[in-house]
């Protein structure tokens, strides 16, 4: 797959991120292949996490196609982009055809990101998995590579203003590949999520400017983030609100 926009688009991303003055350490990069299609699975607790994932690749010299929401190729700005960089657009009424173009891309030898929570946590936890991630590393007989984010949440989240003070700490951290064979979706993508969330306690607890009381760390690590059942019921109501808006919307009489 010929890349013209990604290599400018990378070194424009560690020029941002130097002048962030972002301490990015990744851990176990060895564990993307050098070569091959992989399905990397990522944490979500921002808004920036497709860029910052995308580092964990680097060591292996590769790029990542991320599995990205359709809003982000409608924008006038964003989707000339994201289409240039040969992600995957995910259309959620037609789910069918981004999981299609994703294997095409696996069978190609790609890299391809995807975030098994669907949307952002607000409690910086782990989230239910969808089984999207495990069955298609299954059907494409490729590696899963689980890679957990730790910081990005501190710049750009949900519920929070935007952040760009200096000097943040950024932990990406790669797991060994896990190999998955559809057996049973439900038990190997809980098999993911439970090495993800090993992963994610440790660099919850090695995250070198780790805050006690800090609204960006969560309940159960001594901070102020809402708790997972505080976090579903704001998502549920989330979601209510949403489907009232289509619905008005839908009533309201045309011009």
């Amino acid at each position: 797959m010929r890349d013209i926009t990604y290599p400018p688009v990378i070194l424009a991303a560690k020029v941002g991120f130097k002048a962030l003055d972002l301490r990015i350490q990744i851990r176990g990069g060895e564990h993307i292949p050098t070569q091959g299609g992989a399905v990397l699975a990522v944490n979500h607790i921002s808004y920036i996490d497709f860029i910052l994932a995308g580092l964990a690749a680097q060591p292996a010299k590769r790029v990542v196609r991320f599995m990205a929401k359709r809003e982000l190729f409608d924008h006038r700005l964003s989707g000339p982009l994201m289409r240039s960089l040969h992600h995957i657009n995910v259309d959620r009424a037609d789910g069918m055809q981004s999981y299609t173009t994703a294997l095409d891309y696996l069978g190609q030898g790609e890299l391809v990101g995807l975030f098994p929570e669907a949307t952002i946590s607000r409690s910086f936890e782990l989230k239910t998995f969808k089984t999207g991630t495990t069955r298609m590393a299954a059907e494409a007989a490729v590696p899963l590579v689980p890679v957990v984010l730790w910081g990005t949440q501190r710049i750009y989240t949900k519920d929070h203003p935007r952040d760009f003070s200096r000097g943040k700490a950024i932990s990406i951290t790669v797991g060994e590949p896990i190999e998955v064979t559809g057996a049973s979706p439900v038990q190997e993508t809980q098999t993911v999520r439970t090495r993800m969330a090993e992963l994610l306690d440790q660099a919850i607890k090695d995250y070198p400017q780790h805050s006690d009381g800090a609204w960006w760390v969560p309940a159960s690590y001594g901070g102020t983030a809402p708790t997972v059942e505080q976090a579903q019921a704001m998502e549920r109501e989330e979601m209510r609100q949403r489907a009232e808006r289509r619905r008005a919307e839908r009533q309201a009489p045309s011009a």
